[in-house]
């Protein structure tokens, strides 16, 4: 039974490892596959079947709420021309490269995730550093090397919330309440995250300078390792205590706010940077297109800055319970009672405290008025996000509604789909399974180019998992959640993304061979250190 158990989730992997396919033709594919199984092998009745499939549907629909918002915001910008004014503020910061990609690639690609993350940092932040003089395949690793601590917290906690809500089921099953286990997950994966995130800047320069410098040496990287280290540290230490005192939403967006004006003005006064000024080879470089950025000169700095500055305010003030805008915000909701006639089936869409409403919406139409945006601008970025979120829409719901599936399965006679694959990898493994969990939530990423859907395939079957064996749930899930950021360092549809925007086709195999070096560093320090504190803590 627990092969069988694992038919979608394997078909899942074929298909998008194999054979190349995309996750919105994988997933629904993967969707029938366990509504077979559910109905041939485990006796489930086709009602059942359809009201956990609509309440999967049901459940993707408060992701896809943050994610079109997120995406708006970020195409409003585009279009105001706010965008191309914070990229070339970047640009006369520092002439050193090593710095230039901490700068870029590290602090302002975390802050994007934090903001807008599904691949738009590593897009961004790519373009700006072959602007700035980096060979197009340099800026493409780097770029997708750094877009990965601060992915577990990305979009104010989407990929965190893929993870939670899909353990709510087996969180209310166990008498476990999910806000406060929601609260220690968030502590528990940021202590880890946050020793990585010191070292992964410097990580970064060393694996761009050793593959690409004219040195081809990672001592032209250590040089920069004062600096590199410095900005690991202003980015980690706001992290960490926004993930312990406010929660899952702020961290990677607060990290970045923070660490990017404290490194920015470290490097325009020379602190910690390296003696020597290093670049590529000019010869490998290429100029940067003129029409990816056309400046507004009516813009300024600070104004372009602005929506971003409303979001972190309006953040702050709704997800601090002092205030007193959480609970009234949270309140407003629309509630499902026992969809379908199905008791532990209660759906409640809390439409006004999801992120994507406010303040992601609410601030992109501010933005219109703030830059004075002209119609056809303001239709383009509406038009262009639903373009963009169609593809995730159909990949989210068909993988939220299999996992509702393979979760709900269970009946008198045989346990869920879930449990029975749980149940055999432990048996399997036994207690080195943890060694194995941050693995399982990289592959989840590698295969469906998403942290979030990772988190929404696996968490359930990593939670069980961890239930069985006895070890912590919220470590293993600490493992998951960190696992689904690492594998955005490899995972297929961001590279195609980011190779399209820095213009090197074809080189996606090269990338995922050096970028496999520091995943698995990666994956080796976080994993040591969770073990060690499942072990000692």
């Amino acid at each position: 039974m627990a092969l069988l158990a694992f038919f979608p989730i394997a078909l899942t992997i074929v298909l998008m490892v194999v054979f190349n396919k995309t996750a919105k033709i994988v997933l629904p594919l993967a969707w029938l596959s366990a509504v077979s199984i559910a109905f041939f092998f485990w006796s489930s009745e086709v009602t059942s079947i359809l009201s956990w499939s609509v309440f999967g549907a049901f459940k993707a629909f408060d992701i896809l709420i943050i994610i079109f918002g997120a995406i708006l915001i970020l195409n409003t910008l585009k279009e105001s021309g706010a965008m191309a004014v914070i990229s070339n503020g970047f640009t006369n910061i520092s002439p050193d490269h090593r710095v230039q990609a901490i700068i870029i690639g590290y602090m302002f690609g975390a802050f994007i995730e934090g903001a807008a993350g599904f691949g738009t940092p590593a897009a961004l932040a790519g373009p700006l550093l072959v602007g700035l003089g980096f060979p197009p395949l340099a800026a493409a690793v780097v770029a997708l090397l750094y877009n990965s601590v601060p992915v577990t917290f990305g979009v104010v906690g989407t990929p965190f919330f893929g993870a939670t809500n899909t353990l709510e089921t087996n969180l209310i099953a166990d008498g476990i309440d999910p806000s406060v286990f929601s609260q220690e997950l968030a502590r528990w994966i940021a202590i880890p995250n946050s020793v990585a995130g010191i070292l992964v800047p410097l990580l970064g320069v060393i694996i761009m300078c050793r593959f690409f410098g004219k040195e081809r040496s990672i001592k032209t990287g250590l040089q920069a390792a004062p600096f590199a280290l410095f900005a690991g540290v202003a980015f980690t230490v706001p992290y960490l205590l926004s993930a312990w005192f406010l929660g899952p939403e702020l961290p990677s967006l607060i990290g970045a706010f923070v660490g990017l004006g404290i490194v920015v003005f470290a490097a325009q006064r020379k602190f910690l940077t390296p003696k020597t000024v290093w670049r590529f080879d000019e010869s490998e470089s290429i100029k940067v297109d003129k029409n990816v950025a056309e400046l507004k000169s009516d813009i300024s700095p600070f104004k372009a800055w602005l929506p971003y500055l409303l979001i972190a305010f309006i953040l702050l003030i709704t997800r601090i319970p002092s205030f007193g805008l959480k609970e009234f915000l949270s309140g407003l909701e629309i509630k499902i009672p026992g969809l379908f006639g199905q008791n532990n089936l209660d759906y409640s869409l809390k439409w006004a405290y999801l992120p994507g409403t406010i303040p992601f919406m609410l601030v992109a139409i501010l933005t219109h008025f703030i830059f004075k945006m002209k119609k056809k601008a303001v239709v383009t970025a509406w038009k262009t996000t639903f373009k963009q979120i169609s593809g995730a829409t159909i990949a989210l719901i068909a993988g939220v509604a299999m996992v509702q599936i393979m979760l709900q399965s269970g009946n008198g006679s045989k346990e869920s789909m879930i449990s029975a694959l749980a149940g055999a990898v432990a048996n399997i493994s036994g207690q080195g399974y943890p060694f194995f969990a941050m693995l399982t939530g990289m592959l989840g990423s590698f295969i469906s180019g998403s942290a979030t859907v990772s988190n929404i395939l696996f968490s359930s079957f990593q939670y069980e998992v961890a239930e069985i064996i006895g070890v912590s749930q919220v470590m293993i899930m600490s493992l998951q959640t960190i696992g689904a950021a690492a594998g955005n360092m490899i995972c297929i549809n961001n590279i195609v993304a980011v190779s399209a925007t820095v213009g090197c086709f074809g080189e996606g195999g090269k990338i995922i061979r050096i970028n496999s070096i520091p995943a698995f560093l990666y994956y080796v320090l976080i994993t040591i250190i969770v073990v060690v504190l499942m072990n000692y803590f």
